[in-house]
């Protein structure tokens, strides 16, 4: 919690005016029970001395004393409402902003659902406790050690009762405090599970649909719910047996108190005024105290979340760059990589080149990718091909600096990518995702995610490139068509067209295309790749496709097995050379398997065996 109080900063002097202003009021609260004994002893007295102007005197006092204490509480809930909001809403946009900064392994590593929980829930709930901290954290204890001191100046002996009653009442409110901050986090947790399992609901609906899962997946939820609801009603029955504890400690002092105080009385040593004072103290305790009880549940909440929000921040970042903060020359790399794959010398230096490059997910048992060793000149088209799990995204997931490579060097124009700014580095690669992702807007904001100036030609130049131009004239609004979120409203095919068109439109050095056409008919598809040849700039374009069709005039083909390179070159070399290529080739185009490599299934004409192959 300390670490998120810096988002108070700017809200310094709300902070400090609204616990006077409540220190204020709880001050003329303090001085209520005086001005009523005042009125009972000397105004009241008996019935026959009645001080009439005295009591009109005291009466006006209490209505000035509730004047000035409402407009205080007003004003200290003003400063504490502007002070919480306002903390929150830089809290969340700074949770935001690290969210963003993570790499894909620390965002993989704390999950969606969590981080949503967190930026939604756990901020509100901190929020709503920096708000009742503002407002009672200070006045309830004024109120209570005040009342108790005031009662100490009237009656000492009946204010030995309040010393009796305020540690037990403190003990029973830390306690049940100190019971309950970890169960509710583990509410939290709960929060978070249900959360992730609505999202793979409502995100996977037409596919639950489709295999008629509905009741499996209901009775998922309402198991994760059930769950919660449990930890729910266990930390609430232990916070709830707060209030009537509480109660009962009070209310057994005031009994205490009007029994010393009948005798305090009937001795002389008090008055009627001053034993009702007194009684009205130990009043404004318990409202206080079951205040402060109520308080305590929220900042119990509030401090769980507020844990689990810091614990977002402690997520950083493997160093990306020097930490002299060098953009590193090639000489510099040349030197640094000296006897071990060092870079080539100035002039014969690669585009791009994956020097003896692996990569280890977090928390895997094994390398996902491991010895990756290329290179790429500028303006070549490269073709990555394998079967599934064989590491072909996470190859080109390298390039851009997804995730960190855990050995080895990649280099950008004899750069090593980690010493580069990752705002330079992005800006270099244009990407195409596996799963094509739009967001809510227009096709004109969607494609301004590629670059945020740019003009009308320059979109329609990529949206004809991408061959999405019927997508958007078949709409009326053209570029202004609203897109529904994840382009729902779209098909396959024209999602994936435009997020290629959004590629396209920076004008990328490096382009990336994950498996990005595999919705698009063949037709389509080869006129894309024609396209893509075309492209100005000496663009270095990496194609990943299952299609051996997508790659066969890629300048060179990378064929990936089990997270190595199986072969590399061009289609007529592995053919010749490489056996995983073969397979993947003759498997799409069995009529071109050379008679001697032929199987009895295809020589009988058995396409069922064949399928089983």
């Amino acid at each position: 919690m300390k670490r998120l109080m810096r988002y108070l900063s700017d809200y310094k002097k709300e902070s400090v005016l609204a616990p006077l202003f409540k220190l204020l009021e709880a001050f003329f609260e303090l001085l209520v029970p005086l001005v009523m004994a005042s009125i009972i002893d000397k105004g009241i007295g008996d019935l026959v001395n009645a001080d009439k102007g005295h009591i009109v005197r005291m009466g006006l006092c209490l209505l000035t004393l509730a004047v000035v204490g409402l407009v205080s509480s007003i004003t200290a809930q003003f400063f504490a409402a502007k002070a919480a909001v306002g903390f929150s809403t830089k809290l969340r946009q700074a949770l935001f902003d690290h969210i963003q900064s993570l790499n894909f392994t620390n965002i993989d590593k704390a999950g969606a659902s969590t981080m949503i929980t967190r930026m939604t829930s756990d901020i509100n709930q901190v929020q709503s406790g920096v708000n009742m901290v503002l407002r009672l954290f200070l006045r309830s204890p004024i109120i209570v050690f005040g009342a108790m001191i005031m009662a100490f100046t009237i009656d000492v002996k009946s204010a030995l009762i309040f010393v009796v009653a305020i540690p037990l009442l403190a003990g029973v409110v830390f306690g049940i405090m100190m019971w309950t901050m970890p169960l509710y986090k583990k509410v939290q947790a709960g929060l978070d599970r249900v959360l992730g399992l609505t999202r793979e609901n409502l995100t996977g609906v037409r596919v639950i649909r489709a295999f008629h899962r509905e009741e499996e997946e209901e009775g998922r939820f309402r198991d994760y719910t059930g769950a919660l609801a449990r930890s729910q009603i266990f930390v609430g029955k232990i916070s709830a047996v707060m209030n009537p504890v509480t109660y009962v400690i009070v209310n057994g002092a005031i009994i205490a108190l009007i029994y010393t105080g009948a005798i305090q009385v009937n001795i002389g040593n008090l008055t009627q005024g001053q034993v009702v004072a007194i009684i009205n103290y130990m009043s404004q305790i318990l409202v206080e105290l079951v205040k402060l009880a109520n308080l305590i549940v929220t900042i119990t909440k509030a401090l769980a979340c507020a844990d689990r929000v810091a614990g977002v921040f402690e997520i950083q970042n493997e160093a990306w760059q020097r930490t002299d903060g060098a953009a590193g020359s090639v000489q510099e790399a040349a030197g640094e990589n000296a006897g071990k794959g060092a870079a080539p010398a100035l002039g014969q230096v690669p585009y791009l080149q994956f020097d003896h490059v692996s990569l280890t997910y977090a928390g895997a048992g094994a390398p996902t990718l491991h010895d990756i060793d290329f290179a790429v000149e500028k303006g070549q088209t490269v073709g990555v091909i394998g079967g599934t799990g064989s590491g072909k995204t996470s190859l080109v997931n390298l390039i851009p600096g997804f995730y960190p490579a855990t050995e080895g060097t990649i280099r950008l124009e004899g750069r090593d990518i980690r010493q580069m700014a990752e705002e330079e580095l992005r800006s270099l690669v244009g990407v195409v995702p596996q799963k094509a992702v739009l967001f809510k807007g227009t096709i004109r904001s969607n494609l301004q995610w590629g670059k945020a100036d740019a003009t009308e030609e320059e979109m329609w130049q990529a949206i004809d490139r991408a061959q999405a131009r019927e997508v958007v004239e078949g709409r009326q609004e053209g570029l202004d068509a609203q897109i529904a979120q994840n382009g729902k409203n779209l098909s396959g095919g024209q999602r994936q067209r435009l997020t290629i068109a959004r590629a396209l439109v920076r004008r990328p050095e490096v382009l990336i295309l994950d498996d990005s056409a595999s919705a698009l008919d063949y037709a389509t598809d080869a006129k894309l790749r024609t396209a893509l040849r075309q492209l100005d700039g000496d663009v270095t374009t990496f194609i990943v496709s299952q299609r051996a069709s997508s790659i066969l005039h890629a300048d060179k083909i990378i064929v990936m097995d089990d997270g190595a390179v199986a072969g590399m070159g061009t289609h007529g070399e592995l053919l010749r050379s490489c056996e995983v290529y073969q397979e993947i080739y003759y498997s799409q185009y069995p009529e071109e398997r050379p008679k001697a490599q032929k199987t009895a299934a295809e020589i009988s004409g058995n396409p069922a065996a064949e399928g089983g192959r």
